[in-house]
């Protein structure tokens, strides 16, 4: 049996892990280049939308398989944050006001008319990969928190830089999303370097994240393909 990496180690094999996140994707090199058309922003909030409906599913799955009530306590917040209190507040409704803002149909968002069968097929595979794995193996994947708020930062700016047609409300959820995910980042990688204690462990968080990395790039390459020929 291998020995458990030291802490730095196994930190530093979780980050290595940021090549593959999906800001490197050619798409959101579009994207934060001001080279996407109209048509291809609101393909990328519409399929968007499928991947933020399944999350507080998953935070529930794996809160579900956690058997650690001082986890679970801190797990469970993040339902209350993409839920809200209410239908008029939290990370959905914010998601569907950026919707708005770029020109889609709150009701062609909500019956997923847009959203593409890889994209589909990406998400539902998170979640059911959250729903049968060991909990700190869903843990280990939503460490792309680790990577996204500098990414949300810059997406910000270049959309107010490229894209002055959509509607300045629309940037909420980044705004309220960004400082979110840094404190879930840093909490969720604590999580995980106290809980793999194993060699066997630490490497299936590794692979866990990789493959939640896969995930969002698989989606990607669905809008990208889609994208350009989209009206």
């Amino acid at each position: 049996m291998s020995q458990p990496l030291g802490e730095t180690d196994f930190r530093e094999s979780l980050q290595r892990l940021a090549k593959r996140y999906w800001a490197h994707h050619p798409f959101h090199r579009r994207l934060h280049d001001g080279r996407c058309s109209p048509p291809e922003v609101r393909l990328w909030v519409a399929n968007r939308w499928y991947y933020q409906r399944h999350l507080s599913q998953k935070n529930a799955a794996i809160a579900a398989n956690c058997p650690l009530p001082e986890v679970r306590r801190i797990w469970i917040e993040r339902i209350g944050f993409q839920d809200g209190p209410s239908d008029a507040e939290g990370g959905l409704h914010d998601w569907l006001v950026l919707a708005e803002a770029v020109g889609l149909q709150r009701s062609e968002v909500l019956d997923e008319r847009h959203v593409l069968p890889g994209v589909r097929f990406a998400a539902d595979a998170y979640l059911d990969f959250c729903r049968r794995k060991p909990w700190i193996e869903g843990v280990a994947a939503a460490l792309t928190e680790m990577f996204s708020p500098d990414h949300m930062s810059d997406r910000m700016a270049a959309w107010r830089r490229h894209y002055d047609w959509i509607e300045p409300a629309g940037l909420a959820y980044f705004e309220r999303r960004i400082p979110a995910a840094r404190a879930d980042s840093t909490q969720t990688l604590q999580v995980v370097l106290d809980h793999c204690e194993t060699r066997e462990q630490q490497d299936a968080a590794v692979r866990a994240l990789a493959f939640k990395c896969d995930v969002l790039w698989a989606m990607l390459d669905a809008i990208d393909y889609k994208g350009q020929s989209w009206t």
